[in-house]
């Protein structure tokens, strides 16, 4: 039996293995995959990709957002959460949440042999800005709403 709206299968939602990075941080995530869960269900508030990373990949350059909240839940296999606290495992059932403002920088990394499957869920501020403190790049949205990347200096890449 198919799914209709509100529900869906989320294997249905075309995966995005692209990313707004420029490059040298590109390569660092690719080629992860996203599937726009919440896009897909035509939620406006709330954004929910279920991710899955590959062995050696980032899920993102180290980063904090100004105005938007985060949570990681681990579906499968394990990522280690990298944080200013230091590094923690994280493994299936596992999950990690991160404050607006809060300025404790994240990123999680599959260093197993194994892909890592997990939902990114977060409120989609249009205003949101994002700081990478071990990277020279800053992000924030544009007018009409895709990525703007800069040098902390200001100039584009």
């Amino acid at each position: 039996m198919a799914l209709t709206l509100p529900a869906l299968d989320p294997a249905t939602v075309a995966p995005r293995s692209t990313s707004s990075y420029p490059e040298p941080f590109a390569s660092r995530v690719l080629p992860r995959e996203k599937r726009a869960l919440g896009q897909a269900l035509g939620l406006t508030r709330v954004g929910v990709n279920l991710t899955t990373l590959p062995p050696g990949k980032e899920s993102s350059m180290r980063h904090h957002h100004t105005l938007e909240d985060e949570l990681v839940y681990v579906l499968e296999g394990e990522v280690v959460l990298v944080t200013d606290g230091g590094e923690q495992r994280l493994t299936a059932g596992t999950c990690a949440g991160f404050p607006a403002g809060s300025g404790d920088a994240h990123q999680l990394v599959n260093r197993s042999d194994r892909p890592a499957r997990y939902l990114e869920i977060s409120n989609r501020d249009p205003d949101d800005g994002a700081a990478y403190p071990d990277v020279d790049l800053v992000y924030q949205k544009g007018p009409d709403g895709r990525p703007i990347f800069t040098r902390k200096d200001g100039t584009p890449y």
